[in-house]
């Protein structure tokens, strides 16, 4: 007898065959699935369960994949009719828990929830083993207004704690060190405000181009694809105040703080702080418009005003086609006002920027804090040095894929590493005013070399002394 069903909406489609699946058989692997878990695919392709099983086969490996595809399902229903609902709810059991996972078009998740909702299959019963869950993936919403609508949508069927919005960055092991690298080690947490930290920088680097997703990406970009979600999420967490607890919502408390704190620029900072950009030849991908405007790089210069970060840049930047995939944090340490080895640290420190601490999020999941150490020798030379964690030093596999960990989660019905209504509405708002300076101002959009390291404007954003942009090397 199952003690839960996961149900998968779009269950012929890409996601459940690269992702979700290879991450529930892993979960699996490990016994951290719920006992005798049953999962159900949904999808209006008829098929058996025989057929989806052998189509799955292909995403995956090892010789216990027939044990783990015994308890995979196959209902054939449009989810969007009452017929295909109630096709849904008879391969159900009531008496246990019940994960819905919208692997859906966006345009699908609200008629489906409502569905779902008029054949009595959302409300949670009183006993704690007969919950009812929704996992919803992005894009949540285009803009505010429309998350908005979506919000209201949802929640006259749901309540917010059965609402999980997926970010799957959240579940990469790194990005959930970045807590406990903070908050459990005392010698970090005092340095970690405006007082000792000179600038901070959050980059998502691609190196692939836009590929088959032409139509798409053309209607996203880079800042409603990354910015909004991937970026935004990272800084919540490296910006956020020490929770009371590590209770979900105490932590999401905190997260929602730094976003509602974010500057929401005017046209003329827009302007001045943000750089948009398209790779050479983005124009000519098929499903894109001759005079798209649609940026494909991103960077900007953010502004946190609250009591720790009041000015403080955060400088963003996410871009495909660049020289090399990686994601980083880099804290950017404030330099000594005086170099007692070698006089005032005028010029000096713009070349050297000794202290600096590296969060590498992918490929590499390291941790780097760089500082200076004398030459040895008569005379008084400084060369930098560093320290060193990395993930394949205490473990000889690659960290758990970040899917495997948001699904078991779900299944055990912590919230944390997922998105609460009121981020995605802040996160937009910020968002949004960015868009709104480009169209008012009509600002111009810079070109940049397939596999650089994008657009040479986006090194302006730095200011004087401040440094420039990360590469994501690894140590």
């Amino acid at each position: 007898m199952p003690t839960s069903q996961l149900i998968i909406f779009g269950a012929s489609g890409d996601l459940t065959a690269r992702k979700l699946i290879p991450a529930l058989l892993g979960a699996w692997r490990e016994g951290a699935l719920p006992d005798a878990l049953e999962i159900i695919g949904v999808s209006r392709r008829k098929k058996t369960d025989q057929q989806w099983r052998d189509e799955l086969a292909e995403w995956v490996s090892g010789d216990d994949w027939p044990e783990f595809a015994r308890r995979i399902r196959y209902v054939a229903a449009d989810a969007t009719s009452v017929q295909g609902a109630d096709a849904v709810r008879a391969a159900l059991d009531p008496a246990r828990g019940w994960l819905f996972y919208l692997s859906l078009k966006p345009s699908l998740f609200e008629p489906v929830i409502a569905q779902l909702s008029e054949a009595g299959m959302l409300r949670a019963a009183p006993s704690g083993e007969r919950w009812r869950r929704v996992i919803i993936e992005k894009p949540f919403g285009h803009d505010l207004p429309s998350a908005e609508v979506l919000n209201g949508a949802l929640l006259t069927h749901l309540r917010e704690d059965q609402l999980f919005r997926i970010d799957h960055y959240l579940g990469k092991e790194t990005v959930q060190n970045i807590l406990a690298f903070r908050f459990q080690n005392a010698i970090f947490e005092p340095l970690w405000n405006r007082k000792h930290v000179e600038s901070v920088e959050i980059s998502v680097s691609e190196s692939v181009s836009v590929g088959s997703r032409g139509d798409y990406y053309d209607q996203a970009g880079a800042l409603r694809d990354m910015v909004q979600n991937h970026l935004l999420q990272v800084l919540s967490l490296v910006a956020m105040e020490a929770p009371a607890s590590m209770d979900a919502e105490a932590v999401r408390d905190e997260k929602i703080k730094v976003l509602r704190s974010l500057t929401v620029m005017t046209p003329a900072q827009v302007a001045a702080d943000v750089v948009r950009a398209q790779y050479e030849g983005y124009r000519d991908t098929p499903g894109v418009a001759a005079d798209s405007k649609t940026e494909t790089y991103v960077a900007i210069r953010a502004e946190i005003h609250n009591w720790r970060w009041s000015g403080v840049p955060f400088f963003l930047r996410t871009g495909k086609n660049l020289r090399k995939k990686f994601t980083e944090v880099i804290l950017r340490f404030r330099t000594p006002p005086v170099d007692l080895l070698g006089g005032p640290t005028d010029g000096v420190a713009c070349a050297l920027r000794p202290n600096a601490l590296h969060i590498l999020i992918q490929p590499y999941e390291q941790i780097r804090l760089g500082f200076l150490v004398k030459q040895p020798g008569p005379n008084t030379m400084m060369r930098p040095a560093q320290l060193r964690f990395d993930y394949r030093d205490i473990q000889d596999v690659p960290s758990a894929p970040a899917y495997q960990r948001l699904l078991v989660d779900a299944l055990r019905g912590n919230p944390t590493l997922f998105i609460r209504g009121d981020e995605v509405e802040a996160a937009w708002r910020f968002v949004d005013a960015i868009r709104a300076g480009w169209d008012t101002l009509s600002l111009p959009v810079a070109s940049y070399p397939v596999g650089s390291d994008g657009p040479d404007e986006a090194d302006d954003l730095f200011r004087g002394c401040e440094g420039t942009w990360g590469r994501g090397e690894e140590a």
